[in-house]
């Protein structure tokens, strides 16, 4: 198998499960800041010119929750379950995307990429409507872990796994976690596993 990533938040995802499960992959880096993904052979197996891409022979899965599901399902893993939990783990990815991590996104390009790429300074408007919403929507995933340790069940899933990705860059994208404490014992917890800590190869 073929794992093409680069160092981003949602390449991180299927990075991390392949690394937690020790699945099998040859990970190859598509370099996003020279343009790599526009390559005609890169854009034969996405054409859509995005990472991460999975390939498994004739295989090509895109996107990166359904790396994550295929990894895991592959490995024989409980990370995505054979049972209804599965509902929940969408819900949740349905929910990240269209909510606290569409607003976490927003953070990271404004004070994390905009810079580093040398784009200009972020754009102050933009930040402030980001961080309101990144905070209403943390407020709903505190009250849900508020009495738990895992998104989904009482054990890790692909939901922990994907929910969380943007909040590895808190610091330097400045997300708002301060007030959130279920939030940050969660993520200090997945912080604990290698896999998350250092889910790119070296």
């Amino acid at each position: 198998m073929k794992l093409y990533y680069f160092e981003t938040p949602n390449a991180r995802k299927p990075c991390a499960v392949a690394k937690y499960l020790g699945s099998p992959v040859e990970y190859v880096k598509i370099d996003l800041a020279q343009g790599a993904q526009k390559a005609p052979d890169y854009l034969a197996i996405n054409p859509n010119g995005q990472i991460p891409a999975l390939v498994d022979g004739d295989k090509v899965i895109l996107e990166s929750q359904a790396i994550m599901c295929y990894l895991a399902q592959k490995a024989g893993s409980d990370l995505w379950p054979g049972d209804e939990r599965q509902i929940e783990i969408i819900r949740w990815f349905s929910w990240d995307s269209a909510h606290l991590s569409r607003h976490a996104g927003m953070l990271v390009w404004q004070n994390m990429i905009k810079s580093m790429y040398g784009l200009g300074g972020p754009d102050a408007k933009a930040v402030e409507v980001a961080t309101t919403k990144f905070k209403q929507f943390a407020g709903v995933l505190d009250a849900h872990l508020s009495t738990r340790s895992h998104l989904v069940g009482d054990q890790l899933s692909v939901a922990d796994f994907s929910v969380a990705a943007f909040l590895a860059y808190a610091q330097p994208a400045k997300i708002p976690l301060g007030d959130f404490s279920h939030i940050k014992r969660w993520h200090d917890a997945l912080l604990e596993l290698p896999a998350w800590r250092e889910p790119f190869p070296a």
